[in-house]
Order: C-alpha cells, then structure tokens, then sequence
C-alpha cells in the first residue's frame, strides 16, 4: 500500500499545487500515445502550471525520417525539469535500432545512471505467485543504467568466412560501479535496512568479482544494512520463491533489466511497473516511463492499461519535489484498483484507458483538497 500522508502546499482554488516546470512528452508508439495521454491528463489534474512539449520520436518516425530523433535532439531535451517517456517499438524496426537511437542516448548524455524499478503487488491485483501479499511483494531494483554490459566496444570480425566472430565488451568503471552501489544502499536505508547485490562472480571472471569488491567497500560505510551478495541465477530464483526475503536490489545494467522485469511479472504484469532514469545530482533532466512494450496489436483502441505510465508520473513528480501530489496519485491508484469498479479489459474490467485515468485523477484531486483543508496554512 501506498505510504501517502498529506503535508502542507501552496495550492489554487482547488487544492491542486500550483507549480511551473517545464515538461518533455514522448509518446513513442502504439500504445505509448494513448497512456501517455492519460497520465498527463492526472499530471495536470494534481499540479497546475505544468508545461508540456510533445515530441514525435519513435520507431513509425524512424520508418519515415530514418533517424529515432533529430540530430539536435539531445540539446532540446536539456532545457526540460523532466520527461515522461511512452513506449517505443513498431513492427519492422529491430529493438536495438531504437534502444540505441533514442533511449540510451538520452541516459548517457543526461547522466541517467541510476534505473530505478518500484515492483509491488497493488491492491486489487493478482500475483503469478500462489498465496502472495502486498507485504511479500514490495521490492525495489537499482539497476546501473549507463555503462555494464550495454556497450558499444566490440564488433563482428571475418563476416561471411567460416571463422567469423562477434566480440562484446562490458565496460565497469569505479566510478560507475561505486554511485549506483552506494545510491542502493542510500535507498535500503530509507526502507528495510536490507540490500542484495546481483553478481556472477563464479562464472564472469573478471568484471562480476570487481563489482563485488566495490560493494563490500561501499558497505563498509553503511554498517546498520544488511548486506549480501547473490550470484544472479539464485537470485531469479529468490524472487520466485522467497520474494519476502527482498527487499532493495542492485545490480549491473544486465542483470538488473532482467530481474526487474522478472520481479514485475510475479507482481502483477509489466502493465503495472513504472521505472525512472535518474540524474540523482539532478545536472540533467531525469525520464520516467513505463516498463511494458508498445503492444501496436491494441494501440489506439482505447483499451490499454495506463496505471504503469500514471505511476511512472507520480514518480516524476516525487523527483520534482511535488511529494503531496505524487503521493495522492499513489494512493489513488490505490484506491480505484482496490475498489475494483474501473478497470480496464487486462484487469478484467470494460473501463477504456481514459476512464481508468479519470477515475485515478479524481481521487488524487480530491485527497490533495482534503489535505489543503487540513493544513490550510
């Protein structure tokens, strides 16, 4: 369950803060526009003042222009206080065409290392796993988000011979290694007082046990957390079987991709898990979005289920120090799914994407007007 409690605001009329920032929209594809559309429309519900600036980057972009974004395309991007990411991908367009065209650039130029992934079993929904609770499935992954395993060193050699090869470097700076691990222990901090770090040190000889060492450095200067370390393979396991034994979760840029969207799918799907690439000294804009796929099956058809996007915007406005309103858009996620009446068809529901988000912005502007009442100072 949410952790909401109401403080004190500046707010209009109506109870909604009223601040100005500067926004980035991107859409993407297929059903990337339409949650999109539906988690501004509670963005600008719980906030006023907000300045939105669509951009048509995507995968169907890239078909016409050959290019996922412009070439200044970075440089107009740097002058917002965030973005809010859609969904990319259309079919014909191979996956690393528009992770390399337009997502990676974006974390690498802004300083996005930190991925981070709130996975959690919401009210109302179901887990994979048999006889799971809200209180077994509350997890949080810190994933390293600009360098590991995602590289661009290496290439293919001797092509079309019989002795062709492919070589791919992994790329683990001190720097790197030493920010995210000390970021994770900052958050189980804040949390359980519990972290496990994500290695392969058994098998990946040279990186994995280089990543270790630094996490016990690092843990020397957290002695009241609980630190362990677990080769990946046990840890899939882990999450499958002893989810509550969990609490934060670090890892390299692979392994970190894969766990969280292993931990999003026993806790109710990827139609649920927001994620942020974080800038934490906040020298670049940081981007939110969510984790599913852009489904073109579905897009435009009013159906698709926004709550990951409307998340991923509650946690935009967290980063933006816009705490009441992120926290009223968590608990009224919260509270319509567990009230069970709007839902769309995923959720077992007939609700379209715009009434699920309507319904969520409802109960977020009316918790912000009962704290504005409450602290009417």
């Amino acid at each position: 369950m949410s952790s909401w409690k109401p403080n004190t605001s500046e707010c209009d009329c109506e109870g909604a803060p009223v601040s100005t920032y500067r926004l980035a929209s991107i859409p993407g594809d297929g059903i990337g526009v339409d949650v999109t559309a539906a988690a501004t429309r509670v963005l600008d519900a719980v906030v006023s003042g907000l300045e939105w600036t669509e951009f048509d980057w995507s995968c169907e972009n890239y078909t016409r222009t050959g290019a996922m974004m412009p070439p200044d395309g970075l440089e107009r991007l740097s002058g917002f206080d965030a973005i809010l990411l859609g969904a990319v991908g259309f079919p014909g367009v191979p996956d690393h065409v528009s992770l390399w065209g337009l997502l990676i650039p974006v974390r690498r130029e802004f300083g996005q290392y930190v991925n981070l992934r709130p996975v959690r079993l919401l009210p109302g929904t179901e887990s994979a796993l048999r006889a799971r609770t809200a209180d077994d499935l509350d997890i949080v992954i810190v994933r390293e988000n600009s360098e590991g395993e995602y590289s661009q060193i290496g290439g293919i050699h001797n092509t079309g011979r019989p002795d062709e090869f492919v070589l791919q470097e992994s790329v683990f700076t001190r720097t790197g290694c030493e920010r995210i691990i000390r970021y994770a222990f900052e958050r189980a901090s804040e949390r359980s007082g519990r972290l496990c770090s994500a290695t392969k040190s058994n098998g990946i000889i040279h990186s994995m046990p280089y990543w270790d060492s630094i996490f016990e450095f690092v843990a020397a200067d957290y002695p009241h957390v609980h630190a362990r370390q677990m080769h990946v393979d046990a840890l899939a396991a882990e999450l499958v079987l002893h989810p509550e034994r969990l609490d934060v979760i670090v890892g390299s840029n692979l392994f970190g991709d894969i766990l969280s969207d292993l931990a999003a799918a026993v806790t109710g799907g990827l139609g649920l898990a927001p994620s942020g690439n974080i800038n934490p000294e906040r020298t670049g804009p940081s981007m939110f979005e969510a984790v599913h796929g852009s489904a073109p099956d579905i897009a435009g058809q009013g159906i698709a289920n926004p709550i990951a996007e409307i998340l991923a915007g509650a946690m935009l406005l967290e980063h933006l120090g816009e705490s009441v309103a992120a926290g009223a858009v968590d608990q009224a996620v919260c509270d319509v799914l567990a009230a069970g009446e709007v839902r769309t068809p995923d959720l077992g529901g007939s609700a379209t994407t715009g009434e699920l988000a309507d319904a969520v912005a409802r109960r977020a502007t009316e918790l912000i007007g009962r704290a504005a009442a409450a602290n009417p100072g």
